[in-house]
């Protein structure tokens, strides 16, 4: 028997890369995004409590660019893991299983991200107003 060097597992170098496999690595980059974010959130909570000086050092911290970069990655994260978790209930149902079906429901996640990302971001420059 020939012995051949070759990898013990599969590695990312040896696929090509595929919507799918960029959607599910982003289903969990997400949501390590929405736990950093969590925290992000307890902290303005705990902020909040504190007072009115606590609270405007984080509106500020908010309103700087890094804040609101973060932000609206955090938005994005968000809004992509729903419409990526619902992608997933839909397949838990047995729908969207043919590789046409399977590819088409990864770009329309990642395209309803954006959409509701846009809408997020509009309806929150815009004052809240819908």
């Amino acid at each position: 028997m020939s012995t051949r060097e070759r990898p013990l597992s599969p590695h990312l170098q040896v696929y090509r890369w595929q919507i799918q496999m960029v959607t599910s690595i982003l289903h969990r980059a997400t949501g390590i995004v929405l736990a950093a974010g969590a925290l992000v959130i307890a902290a303005g909570l705990l902020c909040l409590m504190l007072g009115p000086d606590h609270w405007a050092c984080f509106t500020d911290l908010a309103g700087a660019w890094y804040g609101q970069l973060f932000l609206f990655g955090w938005s994005w994260a968000f809004a992509y893991h729903l419409c990526n978790g619902i992608r997933h209930i839909v397949q838990d149902f047995g729908h969207g299983f043919s590789i046409p079906a399977f590819v088409r429901s990864s770009w329309m996640s990642v395209a309803g991200s954006l959409v509701i990302t846009a809408l997020i971001w509009a309806c929150a420059l815009n004052g809240g107003a819908a």
